[in-house]
């Protein structure tokens, strides 16, 4: 009850076409199955922290409804987003207990796993959608970034996203030197605190629910996060400029409890997984449209979108050189530089 009422808190300030009273009903109720669930033989629970308004998340519903198909009925997946079974770091131990058998947890999130997984949230490597394809569809780059939680008793099975980076600020940043202004919020993971050290920018480090009060308080100036999920949660509603820095993809990465899976049937886990891969491209897919459909929507509501010039793009990318070695030598520098290399080509 507890998990459900903060989903609700979380609602109220993050949906930009419900009211309280509305939200107080069933915050998702527009996601309920369409079937009774009740007789499966096999539930897997698979955990959210987000809105499934952002395709990266909703998908969850679209693989529930598939693999219900699929199985006749005999494995239901019990999708849980909104941070109902708890924030990241809580579900992730569950996870590995096998309390919780699957999550979409965020990039961020999932590094505190395997440093590896981290190499998605670096500046300028996987900073475009060409890119993540290229990098999810490359059997050399993939792999071992699928592997790197085996040793932990997890498997990770695909990645969902929720587009391209950049600065939604209340004053417009055109300039490096407009953006030095500026107090960023900014997740609390080592990645993130590491590139604005390393690009000398202010930061402050801030639980997502706290974002809205702070944005309006002025007690920070600014975010880091994609145009799809300021949209979505109204943000722009406060910091009505958004530079399109593009230095990484916002994703949701799969993992599944190795344990529970080697238990299904056979035929179930075969069902189970080809579902998530395909679901999960057809998402990475309608992804590239939810990030052009929501910048043209916020254009309309009066959001300006700023570019940065070459020149401080590429000053950006030589400050980002002593991080990205640093984090080499975590990750694995030959992987890193064999990353770099495939997607630059």
């Amino acid at each position: 009850m507890k998990r459900l009422l903060l989903a609700l808190i979380l609602l109220a300030f993050c949906l930009p076409t419900t009211t309280m009273a509305e939200d107080t009903k069933n915050p998702l109720e527009a996601w309920q199955p369409k079937f009774d669930p009740s007789g499966a033989e096999y539930t897997y629970i698979l955990s959210a922290i987000s809105h499934p308004a952002m395709d990266g998340i909703g998908v969850g519903y679209r693989m529930r409804d598939k693999v219900w198909e699929k199985s006749g009925g005999r494995l239901y997946i019990d999708f849980r987003p909104l941070a109902i079974l708890g924030g990241e770091k809580d579900v992730i131990s569950k996870l590995k207990m096998g309390a919780v058998q699957g999550m979409l947890s965020s990039s961020v999130a999932a590094a505190n796993v395997a440093d590896i997984l981290g190499i998605v949230n670096l500046p300028y490597v996987v900073d475009t959608f060409d890119k993540l394809d290229a990098f999810r569809n490359t059997p050399e780059l993939w792999e071992p970034f699928a592997k790197s939680t085996e040793s932990q008793g997890l498997k990770v099975v695909d990645v969902t996203g929720y587009g391209p980076y950049g600065w939604a600020t209340t004053t417009p940043v055109r300039t490096i030197a407009d953006a030095k202004t500026v107090n960023f919020r900014i997740a609390e993971a080592p990645v993130n605190t590491d590139i604005y050290k390393a690009w000398g920018l202010k930061f402050t480090v801030m639980p997502w629910p706290d974002v809205p009060q702070a944005l309006q308080t002025g007690v920070i100036t600014g975010l880091d996060h994609s145009a799809i999920v300021c949209n979505i949660t109204k943000k722009f509603t406060i910091a009505k400029n958004f530079t399109e820095l593009n230095y990484a993809q916002g994703l949701f990465v799969h993992m599944i409890n190795k344990r529970w899976l080697d238990k299904l049937p056979k035929d179930l886990q075969e069902i189970l997984l080809s579902v998530i891969i395909e679901e999960s491209a057809n998402s990475r897919a309608l992804t590239r449209k939810q990030h052009a459909d929501q910048i043209a929507q916020a254009k309309e509501a009066g959001v300006e979108f700023i570019q940065l010039s070459d020149a401080d793009i590429k000053q950006l990318k030589e400050m980002s050189e002593p991080l990205l070695n640093e984090w080499g030598k975590k990750i694995g520098p030959e992987y890193l530089a064999k990353v770099r290399a495939t997607l630059d080509k």
